[in-house]
């Protein structure tokens, strides 16, 4: 069995410095700390409208960052020249919406006019040479379609697990591993997040088809209390002792 990816989201790091608009906490020193603590690369979303991650936060990520860097971004044109220009080693297409609190699923490819657009995105990625990769819901549908798109990988949206009830979540752990199933069926590689908890993360760790979460949230909020290295060390442990066993 592969071993499991852990790449922290550290846009809620900026999200706390942004709400005094000062220039602490820096989430790209956080980025280094959770290298330190375990963490094969650093997710950021660069939303339009800037509620966190700014353009310099993903300009020195980029000049600093020892791991990986996958970043997170809309169809929006600004963001992805900026992302073309920057060529982080990935590039997740997500849906996103002015008025949400945060991605609340995966991205829309129902119809021949999204798909069209999210090619047309995607095309523009590959010639910079970045790793393409959708965040979509665990939906066969969904699946089919981004393998039709030829991209590399597929983030599941882990939400509705997640979500669910203690007793409800086996319904969501199933499709969720389905999804995982087809994709790398299909010829990608399929990684999983949002919502992921330090008590919820195991049973998806355990899914032999993922390769890789994106934990953001949870490990924020934890080293609050107890330092960023030693909450990325401590789900670290978690997502590969579950992954192994």
């Amino acid at each position: 069995m592969r071993e499991m990816r852990l790449y922290i989201n550290i846009d809620h790091v900026a999200t706390v410095r942004q709400a005094r608009l000062t220039d602490e906490p820096d989430p790209v020193r956080a980025a280094v700390l959770a290298e330190l603590g375990g963490a094969d690369g650093i997710t950021v979303h660069l939303r339009e409208d800037r509620r966190h991650i700014q353009d310099r936060d993903v300009r020195l990520l980029m000049e600093t960052a020892r791991t990986a860097v996958n970043l997170e971004l809309a169809v929006a044109s600004e963001i992805v020249e900026l992302a073309c220009e920057l060529a982080p080693l990935q590039a997740t297409l997500v849906p996103e919406r002015r008025e949400e609190v945060t991605t609340e699923g995966g991205i829309d490819l129902s119809s021949e006019e999204r798909l069209r657009l999210v090619g047309t995105v995607l095309d523009r990625l590959r010639d910079a040479g970045v790793r393409t990769s959708l965040f979509i819901d665990p939906h066969e549908k969904a699946v089919r379609a981004a393998a039709q798109l030829g991209v590399d990988a597929v983030e599941l949206h882990t939400g509705e697990y997640a979500n669910a009830l203690r007793a409800g979540r086996a319904d969501q752990l199933l499709r969720l591993k389905a999804a995982a199933a087809l994709g790398r069926d299909l010829g990608m590689a399929v990684h999983a997040g949002h919502g992921l908890t330090y008590e919820n993360v195991a049973s998806v760790a355990r899914l032999a088809d993922l390769e890789e979460l994106n934990i953001g949230h949870s490990v924020v909020s934890r080293a609050v209390l107890v330092g960023i290295e030693r909450a990325v060390r401590e789900m670290a442990e978690l997502v590969r002792r579950a992954h192994t066993h």
